[in-house]
């Protein structure tokens, strides 16, 4: 009997002994939390994931993020003041900024820019730092670098080549005015909604169409409820990942810098992945059964531009004619 004990005993020793010498991990000094829409395939939870690993291991485990896609934590708007709460810190956030500075609506206002070289020029410009000082002053938040989404289009389940197909159309937009006001010039109706309610929306017949990139199309699975996707393009845009200003201003120097510089790469290898993913995922959508449709951008443009014009303050309007200005001038 003493060595059928002892026998059992020694190993389960052994194994506390190995166990209590084994360093334990240390806490995190600075354990933030990032709310997302997307899912985890998408190109944007992908680099959170990426910048999250290199901020713990350069800053030896002092920072750890943690990253909840699809809204689990909260919606957009809810995300942002959470983070202005302190309750969660980080997010990915554009034109719906305008809910605290007018000057966010260029992110993605209809119509206003053509391509990437647009968009660049104007993130790096006088706009683009007017944007981000006005982030951190009105809205609390700090960006870290920015996510080209590639240009919106409107899939339905009938197709659309010209504004007059849009008559009585309901489209979700995202809560943003210009997207409001646009979709309500071209006469469909308009109607705001968050983005994880849209699918079911959608199924069930409460909303008719939607607009969204190539990459939000396919990772929300669309597809499966839409037959068209009209190639619009009517907005060309991007986002910012953020983090909440309180809580940027709360870790020492040395880490400050690790984020930015994190921030910067998270960037990079974010772009990367959205040019790998944006011609393939065109084919895949095609594969799964939905039509793509030209439309007469043209007739879009022109019927909505008085309304989105109209619809921005005297300040905005100068902004507006002063891009507009750049825009020849680059050509």
């Amino acid at each position: 009997m003493a060595s059928f004990f002892a026998t059992i005993l020694v190993p389960i020793f052994s194994i506390f002994l190995f166990s209590s010498c084994e360093p334990q991990k240390k806490e995190p000094e600075f354990l933030m939390r990032a709310a997302l829409l997307v899912n985890e395939d998408h190109a944007w939870y992908k680099a959170f994931a990426y910048f999250a690993e290199i901020v713990e291991e350069r800053s030896t485990g002092r920072i750890k993020i943690e990253i909840y896609p699809s809204e689990q934590l909260a919606k957009e708007i809810e995300a942002i003041r959470l983070i202005q709460a302190e309750v969660i810190d980080m997010t990915t956030t554009g034109s719906t900024l305008t809910n605290w500075f007018e000057v966010a609506t260029f992110c993605e206002l209809p119509f206003l820019m053509k391509d990437s070289t647009d968009m660049n020029r104007y993130i790096n410009g006088p706009v683009g730092k007017l944007m981000e000082e006005e982030m951190i002053k009105k809205a609390g938040l700090r960006s870290l670098g920015h996510f080209e989404r590639g240009p919106r289009h409107l899939t339905s389940n009938r197709p659309i080549r010209h504004p007059d197909d849009l008559k009585g159309l309901i489209v979700r937009v995202p809560n943003v005015p210009a997207f409001v006001t646009t979709w309500s010039a071209l006469g469909a109706k308009p109607t705001p909604m968050a983005f994880s309610e849209v699918f079911t929306s959608l199924q069930q017949g409460t909303i008719e169409a939607q607009e969204n990139p190539f990459a939000m199309i396919h990772n929300a699975g669309f597809s499966e409820v839409q037959k068209y996707l009209n190639l619009t393009g009517h907005v060309i845009s991007w986002v910012y990942p953020v983090v909440g200003e309180k809580q940027f201003q709360k870790l020492p120097a040395d880490l400050q810098e690790i984020v930015l510089q994190a921030g910067k790469e998270m960037q990079a290898y974010e772009h990367h992945l959205y040019l790998e993913n944006e011609k393939n995922v065109q084919e895949e959508l095609k594969a799964q059964g939905m039509q793509f449709i030209e439309v007469d951008k043209e007739a879009f443009a022109k019927k909505s531009e008085r309304a989105i014009y109209e619809s921005l303050s005297p300040e905005m309007q100068k902004i507006y004619h002063q891009l507009k200005k750049e825009k020849v001038d680059a050509k």
